[in-house]
């Protein structure tokens, strides 16, 4: 069962449900115990549970780190690339664990993706060529208490801008300053 905090208008279409039927196989994703429990069919809300069990059971009996980390990886580049489609490009970029509390029971995280952070991202790669973006996540318990925090940085860039600029990012990588 859902905890309140997962409760949700939006709906999974038969596209999302798909998808998240084939991610929670994908075999990658198996192996850091976590479960896409919900993929809305807009692709802007994305819901997670990440059980104690044996693939995600540590040395202390508490959720390994790595598991509650790894299960987060790769949804906010995936809804965005949904959303924002072909003629752009999306990369996660960078992340960061914090762990306030150790993982003794189910945890679940929620993504939404709201339309004012959607209208921002098209406008700053309209007026720069790209953007970058951090979003914050929380593994959370049914009585929403905060097990770890999350932060996600996503690159964000029209395909045409980031294919001009393929050479300068790739010679900037060799150079020191």
């Amino acid at each position: 069962m859902k905890p309140a905090f997962l409760q949700t208008t939006r709906r999974e279409s038969f596209k999302s449900w798909w998808f998240r039927t084939i991610m929670n196989w994908y075999p990658m994703y198996v192996g850091t115990g976590g479960k896409i429990l919900f993929w809305s069919g807009d692709w802007r809300e994305v819901h997670l549970r990440l059980r104690r069990n044996a693939w995600t059971y540590n040395f202390v009996g508490t959720i390994f780190g790595g598991s509650m980390f790894a299960a987060a990886d790769p949804f906010y580049m995936l809804m965005l690339l949904q959303i924002l489609g072909r003629s752009y490009v999306v990369w996660d970029k960078a992340g960061s664990i914090r762990f306030r509390k150790p993982g003794r029971s189910t945890l679940f995280m929620r993504y939404e993706l709201t339309d004012d952070l959607l209208n921002g991202i098209r406008h700053d790669v309209a007026a720069n060529g790209q953007t970058e973006r951090t979003f914050a996540l929380q593994w959370v318990d049914k009585a929403g208490v905060v097990h770890a925090e999350i932060e996600r940085l996503c690159y964000i860039a029209d395909k045409a801008f980031y294919e001009q600029h393929k050479n300068d990012r790739q010679s900037s990588r060799f150079q020191t300053k």
